[in-house]
């Protein structure tokens, strides 16, 4: 059988433009992490701040009335779940602030103008350095809620929390990078990250169960995507791995573990083909 020239040649183009995406991105991810290691407080206050929120909330909820929590565990399993999505949550959302910060200090532009392979490279640089970032914040959550003795995932139950983490991770970037393009500058980004953290946050099973909360807000924690992302970590942490049992009692029906991993997925596909237009034009 032969292969004629030109599928020769078109083969051994796509090889090289994807050897050169590849070496852009790596290229564009490696500035961003020297941006951290020449900044590293930004990383320790990413760590320490959820770490208080853990120890301090831990403790003033530790004698906590008996039937409060589902299974009788203790507040501080309870609330490391919460604590590692939010983190992730945080980091996530402040994906855009390079990218706004380059477009405000002309770095974006120079970019633009540049010979690049693919300026999808930007996109997804900022995407593999928040993953990086917010799995690593993740771990050392978990490796102290374990110290603290609050337990730590077997290893199905710690694939399920990478797992559910890279879907939250992967759908917050995407808003977080199209919110950086779609706002005129920082502030207003800063502005829109500062007032959705923390009713995210409240409104969410993070801080306490459903069927503590009141009907209203019992409601919007039922369908908030953090609650989804929660949920199955906590399962995670409570014993043998079964994504087929229920683990929200919501207002509008029982949610099981394998809904929570399709909400999620969806939400990420939605916001990818919602930001991805907004994207391309951007960077065309």
């Amino acid at each position: 059988m032969t292969i004629s020239t030109s599928a020769v040649s078109s083969l051994a183009s796509e090889k090289s433009s994807f050897s050169d995406l590849m070496q852009e991105t790596f290229a564009l991810t490696r500035r961003l992490f020297l941006q951290l290691a020449r900044r590293p407080s930004t990383l320790v206050a990413g760590i320490l701040q959820p770490l208080i929120w853990l120890v301090l909330f831990g403790a003033l909820f530790s004698n906590a009335p008996e039937g409060l929590l589902p299974g009788g565990m203790s507040y501080g399993r309870f609330l490391g779940a919460g604590v590692i999505v939010f983190t992730a949550f945080s980091g996530a959302l402040n994906a855009g602030l390079p990218v706004m910060f380059d477009r405000e200090f002309g770095f974006l532009n120079r970019l633009l103008v540049a010979p690049l392979c693919s300026r999808n490279s930007i996109v997804f640089a900022s995407v593999i350095y928040i993953t990086t970032i917010s799995l690593l914040q993740s771990l050392a959550i978990m490796g102290t809620a374990s110290l603290l003795g609050y337990g730590w995932p077997g290893p199905a139950g710690l694939i399920l929390v990478c797992f559910t983490l890279l879907l939250l991770v992967f759908a917050v970037t995407a808003l977080s990078l199209g919110l950086a393009f779609a706002l005129p500058g920082h502030i207003e980004l800063i502005a829109v990250i500062f007032v959705a953290n923390l009713p995210l946050l409240f409104a969410s099973t993070a801080l306490a169960p459903l069927s503590f909360m009141p009907s209203w807000l019992a409601w919007l924690a039922a369908i908030n995507p953090l609650t989804f992302a929660i949920e199955p970590i906590r399962a995670a942490y409570a014993g043998p791995l079964d994504l087929d049992i229920v683990l929200i009692h919501a207002p509008y029906g029982d949610v099981r573990g394998f809904d929570c991993l399709i909400v999620l997925t969806l939400l990420t596909i939605g916001l990818f083909l919602l930001i991805g237009p907004l994207l391309n034009r951007k960077l065309a």
